[in-house]
């Protein structure tokens, strides 16, 4: 049972430094596609701790999964792992895992599920506010305008993906404003951020006393805005993209003093604003390496025994 607890202490290690440490890091704002690599990395390393362990166990307590687990296995390594001294608590740690990954699978089937009926009703709103044309079929990328008294403009992702514009957003919006606000958009459905939302949610829905999993969907939501402002100010400008912030966002209190539910917004306006200090493309390339690194680390620990025995 050593490789087991070892792999649950490394998951739960990853878990409470992984966050703190990229909360203490100044650059997660400067570069959010980087930090969106990180995060995934942390939660992939502890969700990989999990199963690991998970498998181990049930390899301890039960000889059948031991057969297909070690199948092919020199003598030496299955020794090495001295599967034959089952502690008691070997079957039950496998089974809470296992419980656990099913409940994870499930809440996130549940949060697409969801995702997809909130998508279907938004859709056929949308069909009801600006029918198709006679002859005219759903194509994916078709640009729908709505008459609308509120700036706005999203991306509904889905087999058909829609960019919807009203027409107040059309009046408000100056020059490559307009254009910013679609590559913001179009940011978010070409980097599949809806995905990301979708599976951080579904971890922080079923596990919510678990802190780094709610973290992790906070900074998503976070960060995939960042990494759209982005997209949309290299192509545009940084002044461009945070003036069509403030036009899209000014009548809806999110300037004022009160906390509201797009209280980033002026964050990443100020961002836009503040002259960039970006890293160097070694740092960012030593950054990735790092976080790819992650992951490994969990199939190491759980490989030890068994290098041992071959070495």
């Amino acid at each position: 049972m050593m490789v087991p607890v070892a792999l649950l202490l490394l998951g739960a290690l990853t878990a409470v430094m992984g966050p703190r440490l990229l909360a203490r890091a100044d650059w997660t704002d400067r570069e959010p596609v980087v930090a969106l690599w990180m995060w995934q990395c942390v939660v992939a390393a502890v969700l990989l701790c999990c199963a690991l362990s998970m498998t181990l166990s049930a390899a301890v307590a039960w000889q059948a999964v031991r057969g297909h687990v070690f199948a092919r296995a020199p003598r030496a390594v299955v020794d090495a792992y001295a599967l034959g001294a089952s502690g008691p608590w070997a079957a039950t740690v496998a089974v809470v895992l296992a419980c656990g990954g099913l409940w994870s699978a499930a809440m996130l089937v549940r949060e697409v599920v969801r995702a997809g009926a909130g998508r279907r009703r938004r859709r056929a709103e949308l069909l009801l506010r600006a029918p198709l044309l006679p002859g005219e079929e759903p194509v994916g990328g078709r640009l729908v305008l709505l008459e609308g008294e509120r700036p706005d403009a999203w991306w509904l992702p889905g087999a058909a993906p829609q960019l919807v514009v009203t027409t107040a957003a059309l009046r408000r919006l100056k020059g490559s404003q307009l254009d910013a606000v679609l590559a913001h958009e179009q940011g978010h459905a070409q980097a599949r951020h809806d995905w990301l939302l979708h599976c951080s949610a579904a971890l922080a829905g079923g596990f919510p006393q678990v802190p780094v999993f709610a973290a992790f969907r906070d900074e998503m939501h976070r960060l995939v805005e960042l990494a759209a402002d982005d997209m949309a100010s290299r192509r545009f400008g940084r002044l461009t993209t945070a003036l069509a912030l403030v036009e899209l966002n000014e009548d809806r209190g999110v300037f004022g003093p009160g906390p509201t539910p797009l209280a980033h917004v002026p964050q990443r306006v100020h961002r836009l604003l503040t002259p960039p200090d970006r890293l160097s493309a070694m740092h960012r390339l030593r950054l990735t390496a790092a976080a790819s690194l992650v992951p490994v680390i969990p199939v190491l620990v759980a490989l030890v025994p068994g290098l041992r025995a071959l070495g």
